[in-house]
């Protein structure tokens, strides 16, 4: 007999449909999995046996062929344990499953018949709430996840037997219900505020005007002066998250196996090591997954040791931070992972590290130093609007007990500026003045006849480039909305101006 079951597989961070067919035929006993299957369902075959037989049912003595379609895409993953056993009960007509048809199942079995968890659980309800399969059986640690999907019936079960039970009527399973307020409630906490931070008011405050208007920043500065330290807070003073960005980032989450079947409720901080690989860093494979670009979006992606990273690592993330995105291609198709995130970079001025520290002496020569700044290239230096200097705590001040400003206060003025950008931008597409076309900065960035004067100094006496006056004229925009000022004033391009500090260096 031939039965049909209706499941969900992922490819990339997409859900896509895949209807199991089981077929019992005479011949020698065995299972064999159609339909370009990977190593993880094909090794269903083993854990289907013993998996059935411990639910308390008996295991045809069949020759058993399970197709899965479309067959022109590979399949992965354990998606399949569940939809193929409930297959193989329908089709040995011992079982009678009459609400098969009205549901779609997703779980990895265990031995012992109960069912696990798997990854990618948001993406696959997403796409079941798209075709139509508005019902939904789930592993229990995937109900939460799954049941953020408005429209979608999510029922979940731990074990084999407990869901033929449900199909077969003889247990009821009310459908999981989320509370998406208690769950922002209960995880938009962070463990870290920017109170702790010692001093560096001048370092709180340029990331203040990353973040306000998002750009890119490169802090710059010796060993312990306490740049990952300011890096790590720098989620704590985004706005909240709003639901359409926290489903949106659990979604990527999701398909990476990193959410653990919760919603992800806090801006992402990503800190890869200089270390990885450009396929880690950008994502892909050869079944393509989301790399610490897109597990950063809508967050931060902070690099640590800019110059140790390796080249072509650094020079794969031209795209996404200009686009937003990236996009894998292969044989099968292309995949477009989300990449929205602010980038924060962190580096030694020197080699050594002591270049320009008064409590140690530094041992680089001038060529030395320019090489090391030289590893990071041109074009991704444009894309950094700020870079700052960092210095060193004296003893003093670290000692000194103090109260600091906290997170909340430096958000409520970030969240601000924001609201001012997202009303001057409506409809331009575009949503942040760190985004700014010349043509917009052109618009948008009108200055006093003193503030023009004063930048006209500046580029005639710093020497500063083009790339740098745009810079300049952005990064100002961002200090004035801060300000609330529909103008730039002289003051607002003073600071804009010192956060260009690699413009300003000799060597």
């Amino acid at each position: 007999m031939l039965a049909r079951v209706h499941s969900f597989s992922l490819w990339g961070i997409e859900g896509y449909p895949v209807e199991v067919e089981v077929d019992l035929a005479g011949g020698l006993p065995g299972i064999s999995v159609v339909g370009l299957p990977d190593q993880a369902v094909k090794e269903a075959r083993d854990r289907l046996k013993p998996a059935i037989r411990n639910s308390g049912f008996d295991f045809p003595v069949s020759k058993i062929v399970v197709n899965l379609a479309p067959a022109d895409l590979k399949k992965e993953g354990p998606y399949f344990d569940l939809p193929i056993a409930l297959g193989i009960l329908a089709a040995s007509e011992n079982i009678k499953l009459s609400r098969l048809d009205e549901f779609a199942f997703v779980g990895e079995l265990a031995l012992d018949g109960s069912v696990r968890a798997v990854k990618g659980m948001l993406p696959m309800a997403l796409k079941a709430r798209e075709t139509g399969k508005i019902r939904l059986v789930v592993p229990q640690d995937n109900a939460e996840e799954a049941a953020l999907v408005e429209g979608l019936s999510v029922f979940p079960v731990s074990h084999l037997g407990e869901c033929v039970d449900f199909l077969q009527g003889k247990k009821d399973l009310p459908a999981y219900r989320v509370a998406l307020d208690k769950l922002f409630a209960s995880g938009s906490r962070y463990g870290v505020d920017y109170s702790e931070v010692k001093g560096q008011a001048y370092a709180k405050r340029a990331l203040e005007v990353a973040v306000s208007g998002g750009h890119n920043i490169l802090m710059i500065g010796s060993p312990g002066a306490g740049k990952s330290m300011l890096a790590s807070r720098l989620p704590t003073i985004l706005p909240s998250l709003a639901l359409e960005e926290a489903i949106e980032i659990t979604r990527i989450h999701s398909a990476a196996g990193m959410n653990q079947g919760k919603l992800v409720t806090t801006r992402p901080f990503r800190n890869p090591h200089h270390t990885v690989s450009d396929i880690a860093l950008i994502g892909g494979g050869n079944l393509p997954g989301p790399g610490e670009v897109s597990l950063a979006h809508n967050g931060v992606l902070f690099l640590d040791e800019l110059p140790e990273f390796h080249r072509n690592a650094l020079e794969a993330l031209r795209q996404p931070m200009e686009n937003g995105q990236v996009t894998i291609s292969r044989a099968r198709g292309r995949i477009n992972f989300p990449s929205r995130f602010l980038l924060v970079a962190a580096m030694n001025p020197c080699p050594c590290g002591w270049y320009g520290d008064s409590s140690h002496a530094c041992r680089c020569s001038l060529p030395q130093i320019v090489r090391y700044r030289q590893k990071i290239s041109g074009p991704l230096l444009d894309r950094i609007d700020i870079h700052i200097e960092v210095t060193s705590l004296p003893p003093s001040l670290l000692l000194k007990e103090r109260m600091e400003e906290p997170s909340a206060a430096i958000r409520a003025r970030v969240e601000k500026a924001r609201k001012i950008q997202a009303e001057r931008f409506k409809g331009e597409g575009i949503f942040f003045n760190g985004h700014m076309s010349p043509a917009q900065i052109k618009k948008y960035c009108p200055l006093t006849e003193e503030a023009r004067s004063l930048l006209e100094q500046a580029l005639t006496q710093m020497h500063f480039s083009g790339r740098a006056y745009d810079k300049i004229r952005k990064i100002a925009r961002t200090i004035a909305d801060l300000d609330g000022s529909e103008i730039i004033q002289p003051h607002h391009l003073s600071e804009a101006i010192q956060y260009r500090s690699l413009d300003r260096e000799i060597c």
